[in-house]
Order: C-alpha cells, then structure tokens, then sequence
C-alpha cells in the first residue's frame, strides 16, 4: 500500500544529528567546554521520557544540600586560625609551663608556616582521588584532636607533635577552601569567598579574646583555655560527615552508572549498535594525503598561536607573584598572632588587654574579610587594594616602635587592615585562573610556595628579640618585609590569567616554515 511504502522510506532516512552521536558524517571534534559527549547507541526508553531524563545528570544540588555546604563552608573557616591564635594570647603561660626559650617559641610561630608548606602539597592529590569534601572531613578530624591533645601530651616535644597535628588538618583545609567555592559555587566566587573569609577572621578574633579568660575561667589553667578550642572542630567534623557521604554516593554513582557501563562495552558491540542506529550508507573513502616532508616525532601540535597546550605553573609569573605575596602576608600575619600580645605585654599592658588587642587586629578581619572579595571581584585590577593594606602595615609598625602603649589601639586597627591581604590574596586565586582545575593547581601552587617562604619569618623575630632584648630590631625586620609584600601585592594584583602564560613555543620544524597553500 502506498501509506506503507511512505512508512518504509521515513524509516529507512538516517537520523538527524540531534538523534545520534554519528548520525551526520563527518562528525566535529566534540568541545571540552560543553560538557561529556551523549553514549551512542539507539534511543531506548530514558532518551524519550521526558525533561526529567535529560536533566538527570546535571541536576541542581537540593535546597538543603546547598545550605549544608554554606553551613559547612563556613564552620571549617571558623576553625582554621583558633589554635594559632589561642596560643598567641598565651604564649608567655606555654613557655613558663614548659621551660620554652625564645627561639624555641620562635620555632611554635613558625610551626604553621612549615606545616601549611608541608602537608598542603598533599591536598590536590586527596581531593582527585575523594573530592573535597572527604579530604575537609578529615582536616577537621585533625584540628579536634591536634587541638584536644597537645596541652596534655607532655613535654615541649608532644606539644609540638600535637600542634603539627593540628596544623596539618588546618594545611588540607586552608588548600581547598578556594576550590570548594568554586566547584560548589562557581556564580558566587566572590561571595562565598568573603563569607568563609569573615568567619576565618571570626573564628581568629574569638580564640585571641576569650584564650586568657577561658584559662582564668579554669582556674588559671593555660592548657584548657587551649584545649577548650576543640568544641567547634569537633562540631564541623559532625556537619562534613553527611556532606562527605553524599558526595562519595555520587561519585559511586557516576562511576557505576549507566554511562559507565556503556563505556565498558567492547569497541565492536559499540560499532555494531552504531551501524544499527544508522543505517545510512557508507561515505566514499577520504584520500590519502598528499606526500610531503617527513616530520619528526615530537610534542602534540597545540593551539593556533603555536605554544603548547598545557602550561607549566612554574612557568607563570602572575603564579610566582601570588605564590610570595602570599608568603609575605603570611609572615607577617603569623608574626602578628604569635607576637603582638607580648610586643604590648613588653609596653606594660596587662595580659588581658594584649589579648583584647590582639583580637580587635583579627576581628577587623570579619567586616572588611566580607566586604574585600566582593570588591576586588569587580575590580579590573587589584593592585591598589594591594598597596593600601601594605602602607596600613607600614604605618601600625611605626606606631609600635615609637609609641607601643600610648597608640595601642589604633595601631592594633592598622595592623587589622593590613591583615586583609589574606582574603585579597584567597580571591586573587581564584580570579588568576580560567578552570576548576587551574584553581586547584593555583591553590596549591600559591599557599605551598608561600607558606614554605614564611617559615623563617617569626623565628627569625623570636631569635631577634631573645638577642637583643627589645622590638627595635624585629620592628625593622618587619617593615622591611611589609615593604617587599607591597610590590609583589601590586604586581599579583594584575588581571592575568595562568592558563595564558609559561607556554613552551613548539620547535620550528619543516611543516612550521612552509607557508598554507
């Protein structure tokens, strides 16, 4: 009949390109930026079910999840300075109670620096094989008992085997507090990092102001002021346990999928289920191409510009800038948690009032840690935030070498502004980088290298200060470093992107000289 022969001819058509993976010969290089390619194979029932079926794969985060991850977010920052600056306020009751000299408490301020330097390196790797969330988990897990057991453990030596316990949790959770932000809130990079930046300096603030009076609370006790920090660790171990779990479900599920198991199908069953899904006869055969010079055997052709498609990061300058203005920052940053109380306690302030000082410098953090991201985000360039924060520095250890005690609070307040350069430098990170995984390598690239450069830091005040028996000398040191972190701040600062630089040139070969034609 003829409405039969009409049926048999639509059936016999080839599918349309939006049908099939193959169903359009030649078929274009698939876009990394679009996403996974469709499996190929016939339309079965899940292709035909509707909107829900397409969204399946990509579908958004629920209400609650994203408001466990906020949540969660925020407490992991709240606990990644309390058990730096806790100690700080009582620093002077560690070294009577343990018999510390002043290098060796030199060695305790630098103790974050190398441990951030250390175990940060780790972090990337963690989190490819479980993701963040796992790997945050586990930090967590580590500030608690760092945190729980180091007043207690006995003896200079496990107190600082449990501070580097400690630290090392803070290390894996300092790395990959950027990239959370931006796999798990890409659109609000700038938001989320002021959030987590405010709580950090929350959390920074409250252990400097309450560490001596937890102690006095206690009976005078300075190991559970210290101790007394791991309540909110041990609170952010149990918000990441479900966020962990489910993470690690969907990852199970993406591996053990059902596109999984169609990527496990053997290359002839994938060509025969192709042939059957597209009938269409065979295209006549390409060419063969035209002789021509032999070429050697050498690295993959990379983009139009002729460089290589995959950058090295040492090969960055805008990743060495970021990398030691972080190191400067964090510097100076520790030198002020671990040594600011004792500079005002030296003026003649009592402890109490050190320790409220202390907290005023960090709790500044809270408002302008909110409000810096945000606006560094809609900057084009940076540079100028760079060098006030860096001339604030300048000015609060002035005021410290010539009126320690009279000046006091306005200095802490300088000190306070300069100490933002940590959230400047956290959205830098993620603003000099195009992709998740660029973050990811920026991250790590950035906080290791920086860290490892401030480790000499505050040991070298401590030993400054134990042979010279005043603040004149470190005072000096200290500006000079402000002043170095102020240039390499102004040129971090430029909008630069790592993917664009340390491209190695391909070598010139025959095929490079011959003009197209």
């Amino acid at each position: 009949m003829p409405e039969d022969e009409t049926r048999c001819r639509t059936a016999a058509r080839p599918l349309p390109p939006q049908a099939g993976r193959d169903a359009g010969r030649p078929v274009p290089a698939p876009d990394a930026a679009a996403g996974p390619a469709v499996p190929s194979g016939p339309a079965g029932p899940a292709e035909h079910s509707g909107p829900a079926a397409s969204a399946a794969p990509s579908a958004p985060p629920s209400v609650w999840r994203t408001r466990l991850l906020i949540a969660g977010i925020a407490l992991a920052a709240l606990n990644l300075r309390p058990a730096i600056t806790s100690l700080g306020a009582l620093l002077e009751e560690v070294r009577d109670g343990l018999g510390i000299s002043g290098a060796t408490a030199g060695l305790l301020t630098s103790l974050p620096s190398l441990c951030f330097a250390v175990f940060g390196v780790m972090a990337p790797r963690l989190a490819k094989r479980g993701g963040p969330a796992p790997v945050l988990l586990a930090g967590m897990a580590a500030i608690a008992a760092g945190v729980l057991l180091r007043p207690f453990a006995g003896g200079t030596a496990g107190f600082l085997a449990g501070s580097a316990l400690a630290l090392a949790g803070i290390a894996l959770s300092n790395v990959l507090m950027p990239v959370a932000v931006k796999r798990w809130f890409p659109d609000r990079v700038g938001t989320m990092t002021g959030l987590y930046s405010m709580t950090l300096a929350l959390g920074t603030a409250l252990a400097a102001a309450s560490a001596v009076p937890a102690a006095e609370a206690f009976g005078g006790s300075w190991r559970a002021g210290l101790a007394v920090w791991a309540l909110p660790a041990l609170a952010a171990v149990l918000l990441w346990l479900p966020l962990a779990r489910v993470r690690a479900t969907r990852r199970r599920g993406r591996t053990d999928g059902p596109g999984a198991a169609a990527d496990r199908k053997l290359p002839g069953q994938r060509e025969h289920e192709r042939t059957a899904a597209d009938p269409a006869p065979a295209s006549a055969p390409e060419p063969e191409p035209a002789p021509g010079p032999a070429r050697a055997p050498g690295p993959a052709p990379g983009p139009a510009d002729g460089t290589a498609r995959a950058p090295r990061i040492t090969r960055s300058p805008t990743a060495w800038a970021l990398g030691c203005f972080f190191g400067f920052q964090s510097t100076a940053a520790y030198i002020t948690m671990g040594w600011l109380p004792q500079i005002f306690r030296d003026a003649g302030l009592p402890a109490s009032t050190a320790g409220a000082l202390l907290a005023v410098t960090m709790g500044l953090g809270v408002p302008l840690s909110f409000l810096l991201p945000r606006i560094a985000a809609g900057m084009r360039h940076q540079s100028a935030l760079a060098a006030v924060l860096g001339l604030s520095g300048l000015l609060g250890y002035a005021g410290l070498y010539f009126a320690p005690a009279a000046g006091a609070w306005a200095w802490a307040l300088l000190l306070g502004i300069s100490n933002c350069a940590f959230p400047l430098v956290l959205t830098l990170i993620g603003m000099r980088s195009r992709t998740t995984a660029g973050v990811i390598r920026l991250s790590a690239f950035a906080q290791s290298t920086g860290y490892l450069l401030s480790v000499p830091g505050p040991l070298l005040i401590g030993v400054l200060y134990q042979h010279s028996g005043g603040w004149g000398l470190p005072l000096a040191l200290m500006s000079g470093l402000m002043v170095v972190q102020l240039g390499l701040g102004v040129r971090a600062g430029r909008q630069r992107y790592i993917e664009d630089e340390g491209r190695r040139p391909l070598p010139a070969g025959p095929a490079a000289r011959t003009p197209a034609g």
